[in-house]
């Protein structure tokens, strides 16, 4: 007879009968009857090994190797018909490193800037998003997107890529002062009134800028890369039984989403202003990392059912945040767009609710006493530890945001500026590395920061240099630019081909011009 091959024999390895030791025979001296490790503990012994070992980075690699990351075409400047298309640049992997975290002083390097694009997409992999209508093109990337072995691979890089991007926020933290409900209650009043007074250094430059409605679509942008990923990290939050132990936590995370949903037709109404859409990853490359790292930050602690009490503090701090500089967003958008928004208004369905003494007394009341009682001091340090790295996110990403506004705003004064470094180092003869590259029509870079303060010198031919939905930059023979450091752009060559030269300029230098 013929054994059936879907038939597994009774023996060690059978799930229908318990390992006997008797079945391996006699023992030889120095052995021991103890069976060998199941094959896939094994497997899990080596995939912890390499999520911590040099082994890590090649972990990312084989995430971003997925075609819906691909570097960016042409045509590939917005996708608002594609949620699924994510460019990565995947070939800068070749010599970046995620197997150590960052330092913080490195935070806004292209490292960061690539690391978080990949960690938003394996978060969003395992969600529904669909596009506003079927076409041939998104449903192409979504079977690469949702597919099981591209969710295996964002499983096994995840850790590798937290521990890279979020691993610094430790050091950058504070002592809790006073580690109970009333000590943590005083920290945060501390906060919400700071920030209050100055909701941040966007707004002011906003406000400065010359093409306001330019700066505030790109601002807008931004606060769509995180705000609707924070709400749904706060909705998975929601999820789960902890009403014994935290009694009305899920009830308040839940509103939370209940507002984002029931103020839905005031976001698109708010994109919609600029001329945006709000299919998710719509304007995936003018994302700032600093963006993408807040709704990450959400993302990472909803995920994390041991970081509970984590989550709690950063969901604490988006709810302050919100209701910080709701009144801000909505006078920014009115000046720079013409019209004030529905969904920044206090008695609008999406609101967040307004924060009082009364109010932060009652979140205190429903959130830090019992986590106090469940779980005593450590319960409350980790709810600080969440509050007060979310918190460094949005300073980051406000500090962040602003000096790509007041750059963007001053295109002509960083050419100029261009012009005279250039100048400076050919009088003194000064010499500086200088990477040259030569690209062929329709070729595109897909958006990314340098980690240095960089010139572009055209020799022959034109490009268009982007940094925004609202316009092109053309550059053609003989132009030069100076892109600061951590600027996002990108760029797509528009003749035959383009020779262009990009020196790099030592802080000094660049701090002098």
């Amino acid at each position: 007879m013929t054994a059936d091959p879907t038939m597994i024999p009774a023996g060690p390895t059978s799930p229908d009968r318990p390992y006997d030791p008797a079945d391996a025979g006699p023992v030889p001296a120095g052995a021991s009857h103890e069976p060998p490790p199941p094959a896939g503990e094994e497997l899990v012994r080596q995939v912890a090994a390499a999520q911590r070992g040099a082994g890590a980075h090649a972990l990312v690699r084989a995430f971003a190797a997925n075609p819906a990351f691909r570097a960016a075409e042409w045509e590939e400047l917005t996708t608002e018909d594609n949620p699924y298309r994510r460019p990565v640049r995947p070939a800068d992997l070749g010599w970046l490193d995620y197997a150590t975290p960052l330092p913080a002083a490195d935070a806004l390097t292209l490292s960061g800037l690539l690391g978080h694009r990949m960690l938003r997409n394996i978060y969003d992999a395992d969600l529904h998003h669909l596009p506003p209508a079927r076409n041939a093109a998104a449903e192409r990337d979504a079977a690469d997107f949702h597919s099981p072995d591209n969710r295996l691979r964002g499983a096994l890089a995840q850790p590798v890529l937290e521990n890279h991007l979020f691993g610094f926020l430790a050091g950058e933290r504070r002592a809790l002062p006073d580690a109970t409900p009333g000590g943590l209650l005083a920290t945060l009043r501390g906060y919400w009134e700071e920030l209050r007074d100055a909701p941040g250094d966007v707004f002011a430059v906003l406000r400065g800028t010359r093409d306001r409605r330019e700066a505030t679509t790109f601002a807008l942008l931004q606060l769509s890369a995180y705000l609707p990923a924070a709400r749904t990290a706060i909705a998975r939050a929601s999820l789960g039984e902890y009403d014994l132990a935290l009694p009305g936590a899920r009830a308040l995370l839940l509103d939370d989403y209940r507002r984002w949903v029931a103020g839905a037709a005031d976001w698109r109404a708010l994109l919609a202003g600029g001329g945006l859409t709000s299919t998710v990853g719509a304007y995936w490359q003018l994302y700032l990392n600093t963006s993408l790292a807040r709704g990450n930050h959400l993302h990472q602690l909803s995920r994390a059912p041991g970081r509970h009490a984590e989550l709690l503090g950063a969901f604490v701090h988006q709810r302050l945040h919100d209701a910080a500089v709701a009144g801000a967003w909505a006078d920014a958008v009115e000046d720079g767009l013409g019209e004030r928004p529905a969904l920044f208004a206090p008695d609008g369905p999406g609101a967040p609710p307004p924060v009082t003494p009364a109010a932060l007394d009652d979140l205190a009341g429903a959130l830090l006493v019992p986590l106090a009682e469940h779980g005593g001091d450590a319960a409350l340090d980790a709810f600080h530890a969440g509050f007060a790295d979310a918190a460094h996110l949005a300073r980051l990403h406000d500090r962040d945001l602003a000096a790509q506004l007041a750059w963007a705003d001053a295109i002509d004064e960083h050419k100029a500026k261009a012009e005279a470094i250039n100048a400076y180092l050919t009088d003194e003869r000064i010499e500086v590395d200088l990477d040259t590259f030569v690209e062929s029509c329709d070729e595109t870079s897909t958006t990314h920061v340098h980690d240095e303060h960089r010139l572009v010198m055209i020799e022959t031919g034109d490009m268009h240099f982007w940094n925004n939905v609202t316009h092109r930059i053309s550059l053609r023979d003989g132009d030069r630019i100076l892109i600061p450091k951590s600027r996002l752009h990108g760029s797509t060559v528009l003749s035959g081909s383009c020779t262009y030269h990009q020196p790099i300029i030592p802080d000094e230098m660049y701090r002098r011009f």
